[in-house]
């Protein structure tokens, strides 16, 4: 299929355009930062169980970051596909800042239970954030309701 005979991206807000592209800015940010400045407090969070050395971790986690927030930013046409693997890296890392909390590891400025805590409830809004600015959701909930009315 040639680039010319693909279908068109379904039409989006403006408001899902600027989110994306903020995600895709903030993601490009972050992941610099594992890359340099903010690699040693990245490599606070990296839990103990994990079976690869903490600043792999670090850089392979920052590459992602680069990438999805290029893609996001770069991409539109692909952007309900990047919306989920936005959504399944932020699910990834979670359990770092689960770690951080249960070890009390200080990094980032989060040197309390209280701050640690509320960096745990934020990453539930960066999956929501991640799906809805790209129309990932109501993609699916579109071919859901699009399925069920076929097998009816």
């Amino acid at each position: 299929m040639s680039p010319s005979s693909r279908p068109a991206a379904p039409a989006t807000s403006l408001p899902r355009t600027l989110a994306r592209i903020l995600l895709g800015l903030a993601l490009l940010g972050a992941g610099t930062g594992h890359l340099t400045v903010a690699r040693q407090e990245f490599r606070a969070q990296v839990p103990a169980w994990m079976p690869l050395p903490d600043d792999a971790v670090v850089l392979g986690s920052g590459v992602v970051e680069i990438v999805l927030g290029a893609a996001l930013v770069l991409l539109p046409r692909h952007r309900v596909l990047l919306g989920w693997l936005a959504a399944a890296f932020f699910v990834a890392v979670f359990p770092g800042n689960v770690s951080q909390y249960l070890t009390r590891t200080d990094a980032f400025g989060l040197d309390t239970d209280r701050a640690r805590v509320v960096r745990l409830l934020f990453q539930p809004l960066l999956v929501l954030w991640a799906l809805w600015s790209t129309g990932a959701w109501r993609a699916w909930r579109r071919s859901r309701r699009a399925q069920s009315s076929r097998s009816a």
